[in-house]
């Protein structure tokens, strides 16, 4: 299998079959280009000088679905019980098409029917006024733009507290509390251009074929001029082995692809701990021979001397450890991690790239760690060409937290706010994903509000979430098509269509742009111009203020009308609230490339506890949580070539050779022979998580793949219901979805696994 080239190609022609989208190529023409639209997929930066077509399948496929020409109307709703709805597959859902006008939930008819926009502005006011405050929460999925995203936190705040989870929390949440103990910042330090300027990169646990394939391109290029990627990841992924780049005409007629992974190494769920002090332990090694022959040694004394701090400690572990468990556990042999280790000592710039494999482990934090103390060695944060590089998910999710959709009071800034709009900021921790997770399963939390998302999908215990959701005195979704999600509400509930990125927005006749930041810190606006899919759609911080104005108390410091009908304005308070990343907002917010609102470690001013970057010292030797055990297996979920986080584009996995269904087990043939069974029959997965409790997802087809011995793959999100609820990191609590102990039984049932198995459409 190769990412790119024609594959990628027919993938898109077929979306863009199926949808028959309006507007599409002319969107697609603008997409990710200065004062055009800002992809609404993933969070990869945005070129000051972009290619012909700067999109890439997954990113024009997200595109497509949005101006699909189906449309999910009322008389939909007329037509079918939300009973019924709930036994159709997600991909079936979404494929209705476009939400049309604002909906309550009927108990009578257990439907949505239609209702105005203020009927449902009031009824949410009424159901808030009514109930304390701290019983609510305000979720955002990534994708709101900075404006919206803005308001909604105020809201929040304005009402009463501080429940702002978002997506991050299910992902990258390890990032934003790993990274700033270590380095003082919560984001990467890297910018899209360091990728030029390096001469290595050290790739942990993300997949760009599928998550982020325009990285494929930078990437390239990297390789081409010399640059050795070391590739550490359980799955064999086609992304990080060949790609044929789709703008390259010579590369489409010949068929002949880039190899992009020097070394490309398995490491077993969790191992990354280990994996990385091995390399590490080799490089003091080689530092100690070098000095011992009267050279400098390898690692960057005058950096680590004037930035860091705890290196001793450090240094002491890495020697104690001993190869033999270095090698149990991260599953990799001593010669490899040496000659990983050797590419990082002959490399003058390294960044370290990753994903969820690392994030989302029970002791992800730690990782996120070791990949720091690599770096540090040789001095390969905060300068040209080196740096940290986690790559996001979805396309605004670094920017919320930016603007202050934070669960953490710590990181807003309460007082300017106060002054800005006369009330008294609450100062009391917000929930978590998980902890309104565990509030709706008690019964503290009793209304829901989701800026987009599919949020019950996506979390954990899916069963008796799912159950307890509907106990929920509110929920209130703000969307753009029908999911799961929508099915499970509380006893009142509002279902709020809102535009997509690429239409055009329109308040009181003068057009508006948004704006969102990328991975790299870089903030673009975004200009939508394709029709509306309904007149009665409303935009994002339109809908935030309607809500806000019809439950907060009127003060003439909080015009929120006036704010959901101009976002300038709404800039101008993100400036005045952090001036010093939003300087001139509005004037440089189409800058090609974006413009960088700063990241002091890239500066090497390091935010921590002690002033200086810190090395740490793993108390563990593997990520996981639970470890291995005879007949125990270590789940990792994984998203499909046809999918972008919940939303399911199709049933081919092309890049792994997958086709027709979801509803599969990835084993490796040597796991499939010493478990007697056979590729091709059906197993169920049960949880082996030692809590008692029964989780189990039945009717897969069990499908030899290249694994590392003891792992076993499935999709994200249907095997969400096979993860406990407390199984998550330890200092971000992200649920720890690459890790899950589980194990395998030979299915005695013929039914097909639920909501799993291909489309009835």
């Amino acid at each position: 299998m190769v990412s790119g080239g024609w594959g990628s190609l027919s993938g898109m022609a077929q979306v863009f079959a199926r949808e028959r989208p309006a507007d599409a190529l002319v969107t697609l023409q603008r997409q990710n280009k200065p004062r055009g639209y800002m992809c609404s997929s993933c969070a990869w930066g945005k070129p000051a000088h972009p290619h012909a077509f700067e999109f890439c399948e997954n990113g024009a496929k997200a595109t497509l679905w949005d101006l699909t020409r189906d449309r999910c109307t009322p008389e939909f709703f007329e037509a079918h019980t939300l009973a019924e709805l709930r036994t159709w597959q997600d991909y079936d859902l979404e494929m209705v098409g476009r939400l049309t006008e604002p909906m309550r939930y009927d108990a009578t008819l257990d439907t949505y029917v239609r209702c105005s926009w203020d009927d449902a502005f009031q009824g949410i006011a009424a159901e808030l006024k009514a109930m304390d405050p701290d019983a609510a929460v305000f979720y955002a999925s990534g994708k709101a733009s900075l404006e919206a995203s803005y308001l909604y936190a105020l809201m929040a705040r304005v009402y009463g507290n501080n429940h702002l989870p978002d997506s991050s929390n299910m992902c990258h949440e390890t990032t934003s509390v790993g990274l700033k103990k270590v380095i003082g910042s919560p984001v990467g330090t890297c910018v899209l251009e360091d990728f030029a300027h390096c001469d290595a990169i050290f790739y942990f646990g993300q997949n760009p074929g599928t998550n982020s394939p325009r990285f494929l391109h930078p990437l390239q290029d990297a390789v081409k001029r010399g640059c050795k990627i070391i590739t550490f990841n359980p799955v064999r992924e086609a992304g990080l082995l060949h790609f044929i780049n789709p703008q390259n005409p010579l590369q489409m007629l010949t068929r002949t692809p880039t190899e992009l992974s020097h070394m490309y190494l398995q490491v077993r769920p969790g191992g990354d701990i280990s994996a990385i002090m091995g390399l590490c332990k080799h490089i003091f090694a080689r530092d100690a021979a070098d000095r011992a022959q009267g050279g400098e040694g390898v690692l960057d004394r005058a950096f680590i001397a004037e930035h860091t701090d705890g290196l001793d400690a450090f240094r002491h572990a890495a020697e104690a450890a001993s190869w033999d468990q270095i090698e149990d556990h991260s599953g990799l042999s001593r010669s490899d991690l040496e000659a990983a280790a050797d590419v990082y000592c002959a490399a003058n710039n390294v960044i370290g790239v990753y994903g969820m494999g690392l994030t989302q482990h029970v002791h992800g934090s730690q990782s996120i760690g070791m990949l720091v103390n690599l770096l540090l060695l040789r001095g390969n944060l905060g300068r040209k060409g080196a740096g940290i590089s986690p790559v996001r998910g979805h396309s605004n999710v670094q920017g919320q937290r930016t603007v202050g959709i934070s669960e953490k009071p710590e990181l807003v800034p309460l007082d300017r706010l106060a002054e800005m709009f006369a009330f008294d900021p609450p100062r009391e921790k917000g929930r978590t994903t998980i902890e309104v997770c565990e509030g709706v399963r008690d019964g503290a939390v009793r209304a829901f509000m989701s800026l987009g998302g599919n949020f019950v999908r996506a979390i954990p215990e899916r069963e008796a979430m799912e159950s307890a959701w509907r106990q929920l005195s509110l929920t209130v979704y703000v969307a753009t098509k029908l999911n799961r999600s929508h099915l499970v509400h509380g006893k009142v509930s509002y279902l709020l269509p809102c535009l997509v990125r690429a239409e055009a927005d329109i308040q009181r006749g003068v057009p508006q742009a948004v704006s969102m930041e990328d991975s790299f810190s870089h903030i673009h606006g975004s200009l939508g111009h394709a029709a509306p899919a309904s007149p009665h759609l409303r935009s994002e911080p339109s809908i935030i203020a309607g809500i806000a104005d019809a439950t907060l108390p009127p003060h003439p410091k909080r015009p929120w009308l006036t704010w959901g009908a101009d976002y300038t304005r709404v800039r101008t308070l993100i400036e005045e609230t952090y001036p010093d990343m939003f300087r001139d907002y509005s004037a440089r917010m189409f800058h090609k490339g974006g413009f960088y609102r700063g990241n002091p470690a890239r500066e090497r001013q390091w935010k921590t506890s002690s002033g200086k970057a810190e090395f740490t010292t793993p108390t563990v030797a593997t990520a996981l949580g639970i470890g291995r055990a005879p007949g125990r297996f270590h789940l990792i979920t994984m998203r499909s070539n046809d999918q972008f986080n919940t939303t399911i584009y199709g049933f081919s996995d092309r890049l792994r050779g997958l086709e027709g269904s979801r509803a599969v087990l990835l084993m490796s043939p040597g796991d499939i022979d010493a478990q007697g069974l056979v590729a091709g029959e059906t197993v169920s997965v049960v949880s082996d998580a030692g809590d008692g409790v029964a989780r189990e997802v039945g009717g897969l087809t069990l499908t030899a793949f290249d694994l590392p011995q003891g792992c076993i793959g499935g999709y994200y999100p249907e095997m969400n219901a096979l993860m406990p609820l407390w199984y998550h990191d330890e200092a971000s609590k992200t649920p720890a979805a690459k890790g899950v102990p589980v194990r395998v039984r030979r299915d005695t049932a013929t039914a097909v696994a639920d909501l799993m198995s291909t489309s009835i459409a």
